[in-house]
């Protein structure tokens, strides 16, 4: 009982410094400054506030590998876009096998006729040793980019681009939004974490956790930060000065990276001095990837999670013991202590469960205060946040089958293609 006191005190120490001192990681406040979170149009007072003098011109640049299931839902809002600049898409087909390509050509002449965006599909080339398989397609659709002189106020090429997965979803004034935001605050990086799916049963249980477990890693206001080291960008929606993306090295500074979003914001904040980097969450971009089953979410976070502690059994045990210790030993102390001290646990032992009680119990309840704000962005009942230290226990699985997926050499794949590792 002495033992799980000290824990239970611990993690409500912990729980403490997490919500007042880390960032406000747990908050959804960093928005686009004046922006309307929602798919309706602004208001001409709206529009007209803070806009550039001259809309600098944007390619988009979309990866894409087996996506003609999604692109009929996603593609005509991207080239349907109320941009007022010059802006152009391309969509690397990543050799894919169901048609992609001539879908993605359709649908482009189709947006044509009705006034939307020039839509170049590029056919994508066998990877190269030591590439990963999104960022080397990501890389040939800025190579085709960058090589259209078209940019009305440059020369020789688009002055951002704005990389973008193919399940992802446009609200019309979303591209409009980004460009302001950019130019207005000096920004090389503008990223939003896309609205992810979450209508099933276990996308409403995992989904808004796993937002809310990226940002405890990844505070946002640290991102935004240009004094703070952290770094990270959202990879469903991240808009870059072309310039200087080519000044630290292009994309293949981080050709090997399985977590691209994250390398590629950290290449751009730490390269240079004075670059600025923001990230945010939005509902104005939204991912209609679906994530139907415990296994496909699962697999989603597995892929990853061990790539993320950069394949080291020190930080993999490091992150269990820590998820349990933030996230499992409140409930059980709160539980087994207050049992105990109503039992009438005698001597110290009593001393003990109270406290083991008391903190856990404070540490399950912060906890529970932290979630609901994510939890509410997602539209779900605030009755779901006392569970979290139910779904931190699952996240810890899904970590550990990471750890094991890599050293039973299970490779990491993106769209059904093994990256290199």
């Amino acid at each position: 009982m002495l033992w799980l006191a000290i824990a239970c005190a611990v993690s409500a120490a912990a729980w403490v410094y997490l919500l007042a001192a880390h960032g406000g990681f747990w908050l959804t406040g960093q928005r686009l400054p004046g922006t309307r979170q929602t798919a309706a149009e602004p208001s001409v007072a709206e529009a007209a506030a803070g806009e550039p003098a001259a809309w600098p011109a944007v390619a988009a640049v979309v990866p894409a590998r087996n996506e003609a299931e999604s692109l009929p839902a996603t593609l005509p809002a991207l080239l349907g876009q109320d941009y007022p600049g010059e802006f152009r898409v391309f969509l690397v087909d990543d050799r894919s096998e169901d048609g992609t390509g001539q879908l993605a050509a359709e649908l482009g002449e189709k947006a044509a006729r009705d006034g939307g965006a020039p839509l170049t599909v590029v056919g994508g080339a066998p990877r190269p040793d030591g590439w990963a398989g999104k960022v080397w397609a990501m890389a040939q659709g800025f190579a085709a980019a960058t090589a259209e002189p078209a940019a009305p106020r440059g020369t020789g090429g688009p002055e951002y681009v704005l990389f973008t997965d193919a399940d992802i979803t446009w609200a019309p004034n979303a591209l409009r939004d980004l460009v302001r935001a950019a130019e207005a605050d000096d920004r090389v990086l503008v990223s939003q974490m896309a609205l992810l799916r979450a209508e099933t049963a276990w996308e409403r249980l995992v989904v808004p956790a796993f937002v809310y477990f990226f940002a405890q890693l990844y505070p946002f206001r640290r991102v935004n930060d240009p004094r703070r080291r952290t770094a990270a960008a959202a990879g469903g929606c991240m808009l870059i000065r072309t310039s200087a993306l080519q000044a630290a090295g292009g994309l293949e500074s981080i050709r090997g990276a399985l977590i691209d979003d994250v390398a590629l914001g950290t290449l751009l904040k730490r390269t240079a001095s004075g670059h600025r980097t923001w990230l945010g969450l939005t509902t104005n971009v939204v991912s209609a990837r679906p994530y139907p089953s415990l296994r496909t979410l699962w697999h989603m976070i597995a892929r990853s999670a061990y790539v993320q502690l950069r394949y080291n059994p020190a930080l993999l045990a490091g992150t269990l013991v820590g998820l349990l210790l933030l996230y499992v030993v409140p409930p059980a102390g709160a539980i087994v202590g207050l049992i105990a001290a109503w039992a009438g646990a005698a001597g110290t032992g009593l001393a003990g469960a109270a406290v083991a009680g008391l903190a856990g119990l404070a540490g399950w309840v912060l906890m529970t205060v932290s979630f609901v704000p994510m939890l509410r962005l997602y539209r779900l009942s605030p009755l779901r946040a006392p569970a979290l230290p139910l779904i931190a226990l699952l996240y810890a699985a899904m970590t550990a089958d990471s750890a094991r997926r890599h050293y039973s050499g299970r490779a990491v794949s993106w769209r059904g293609r093994a990256a290199a590792l």
